[in-house]
């Protein structure tokens, strides 16, 4: 069975790698360096790259990737991808070479115009979604609307409760913070970033969570209960009538929440 690994990476990227053997496969390798380290201290061999969206933070390592070891680099059909050679939509399947894994894709535009996400069976229910779902947040809009990133936020929580989330960021303390302010009665949350502290105190991720876990304490997937909803219509300082109004209201409050 495969297994995932994080491999930390600038100030709070991870990128994720997975293991079956000695043959591994890549997730969004923003520096080679690191990469290689974790390749040649295991004795591994690097057999694929999956990317989620272009930002250089996702993919900068890819070029020197590719120069060391020939392998095929996955990515979304909309976006700029380096060394991509199989571009990728919603409704696609991604065959990994080396790990015995098929990944289905997913659509999940707001953060970047063509971001995708990887959904698959890895020891149980996984999903690698870049910046679109982190854990307790959600990536900023860069270049969606908050119509397609409420859209695709709504198709990832419509995922199995136990699939774990492999986001790409060290931003959980942070994201539940904010949670924190928007339902300050939510046990949950409380509970949850007491969890998370802990891990943090001991240098652990705290990736991956689970769909469950962001249904029941991430403001961005609850922005169309009442009580997230009237936090933001009392942060926004109007009605807010749907939930793409409620969601956007809540992305402007994180923006600027210290």
């Amino acid at each position: 069975m495969p297994s995932i690994i994080a491999i930390p990476a600038f100030t709070d990227n991870y990128i994720w790698l997975i293991r079956k053997g000695q043959e591994a496969v890549v997730v969004d390798p923003g520096d080679a360096a690191p990469v290689l380290d974790h390749l040649a201290r295991e004795k591994l061999v690097l057999r694929a790259i999956l990317t989620t969206h272009h930002h250089a933070d996702h993919v900068g390592g890819v070029p020197a990737l590719v120069e060391r070891f020939a392998v095929p680099v996955f990515g979304p059909a909309r976006e700029s991808i380096p060394a991509r050679t199989t571009s990728l939509r919603e409704g696609d399947r991604a065959d990994v070479p080396g790990i015995g894994v098929t990944l289905d894709v997913l659509d999940v535009p707001g953060h970047t115009a063509g971001h995708i996400a990887y959904v698959g069976d890895i020891g149980g229910p996984v999903v690698f979604c870049g910046d679109t779902l982190f854990a307790a947040g959600c990536g900023r809009l860069f270049e969606g609307t908050p119509e397609e990133m409420w859209d695709s936020l709504s198709k990832l929580a419509r995922l199995a409760p136990s699939t774990r989330v492999y986001c790409a960021h060290e931003y959980t303390l942070a994201n539940l913070a904010f949670a924190a302010a928007v339902e300050p009665a939510n046990d949950a949350i409380a509970a949850r970033a007491a969890v998370e502290a802990a891990k943090r105190r001991e240098g652990l991720p705290t990736l991956p969570s689970t769909i469950g876990e962001e249904r029941a304490t991430n403001p961005f997937l609850r922005a169309d209960l009442a009580v997230p909803r009237r936090a933001a219509e009392a942060h926004a300082g109007r009605p807010l009538a749907t939930p793409v109004a409620s969601f956007a209201a809540l992305r402007e409050w994180k923006n600027g929440f210290k």
